[in-house]
């Protein structure tokens, strides 16, 4: 008899009448909100205007579903394009099936093309949001336990998670992939802030030490999967992809640190001539104020002078005249 375990939702779906709301699209939803939220506060903290981070999300957001969309499709082309197969399921995203890789890399390219429109270095920007981004992806995975999809091997551990059956799953006890995943972006925000405030990261190095950091944790709940995937020399291909990709992070954390040590100065061009415009306006009512004062004081001392001198001529008159 199991004592323990996680269960998992009798449904991803919950209908509101005609309109179905599924939890994989709410944790999607819920951790961009959380990623902008705090991508907007860590900006600001660098120097940076509040809203730059949501109207350039709002380039990177789209692009990086269409790229976890298409690396999902492109990886495990098998579950759309094979025979018996229908390929207008490739569109349902709802249905789950998102690839970070391919979501980080086209983000990455909507990132840029925001960046360019604003003036704003692409590794500033990607320094502030890196760690929002890993609590969106520690949000985001439990839109797989609302699926019932991505879990790991049997095991009978007090915190298993009991799928049901369906077509294409058979019911049992399997490690919670998706809550190590979740729990190990959790530890990488917390990391990635406590290096930055320790470090002064700049230039990219804080996104790369979140991309690091997360690849080394992708490895091992990786291996613990049991869903179908491609092979390559007898390792899954996301293995393969988070070993690469995990050393190229941490060649450019070393390469930049040596290149571009330290952190920029500026990182929003647009609010530092803001900051600048105000002071200068500042300094001209300054000098409109001490100008004013200065032109009242030589009035002031002419006027006296005057009087001084009205005042000694009409006692000088007298003084005749008696």
């Amino acid at each position: 008899m199991d004592l323990a375990y996680i269960p998992s939702p009798s449904t991803g779906v919950i209908n509101l009448g005609p309109i179905p709301l599924r939890g994989y699209a709410f944790c999607i939803i819920i951790g961009v909100f959380v990623a902008v939220w705090y991508g907007n506060k860590r900006w600001i903290a660098r120097g940076g205007t509040a809203g730059t981070v949501a109207d350039i999300a709002v380039w990177a957001v789209p692009f990086g579903l269409v790229g976890g969309r298409l690396y999902h499709v492109i990886t495990d082309y098998q579950l759309y394009f094979s025979e018996g197969e229908n390929w207008v399921d490739a569109f349902k995203i709802w249905e789950g099936g998102l690839g970070i890789w391919g979501a980080i890399a086209l983000g990455a390219v909507g990132a840029w093309i925001g960046c360019r429109r604003r003036g704003i270095p692409l590794p500033a920007y990607a320094d502030a949001i890196a760690p929002g981004i890993a609590l969106a992806q520690a949000i985001g995975r439990w839109g797989n336990w609302f699926n019932q999809e991505l879990y790991g091997k049997p095991t009978d551990l007090p915190w298993a998670l009991k799928i049901t059956e369906s077509a294409n799953r058979e019911a049992g006890l399997y490690h919670p992939t998706f809550l190590y995943e979740s729990l190990w972006c959790v530890g990488v925000a917390v990391l990635v802030v406590w290096a930055d405030r320790r470090f002064k990261l700049g230039h990219g190095r804080a996104f790369a030490l979140y991309v690091a950091a997360y690849c080394a944790g992708r490895v091992w709940t990786e291996y613990l999967r049991v869903d179908e995937a491609h092979h390559i020399l007898g390792l899954r291909l996301n293995v393969w992809t988070a070993i690469i990709v995990f050393l190229l992070a941490v060649t450019y954390i070393v390469i930049s640190a040596r290149i571009r040590p330290g952190r920029e100065e500026i990182v929003e061009p647009k609010a530092e001539k803001a900051g600048e415009t105000a002071g200068v306006e500042q300094s001209d009512d300054d000098d409109v104020v001490d100008g004013e004062t200065e032109d009242a004081t030589p009035d002031a001392e002419s006027a006296a002078d005057t009087d001084v001198e009205h005042g000694a001529g009409n006692g000088a008159g007298s003084a005749a005249k008696g």
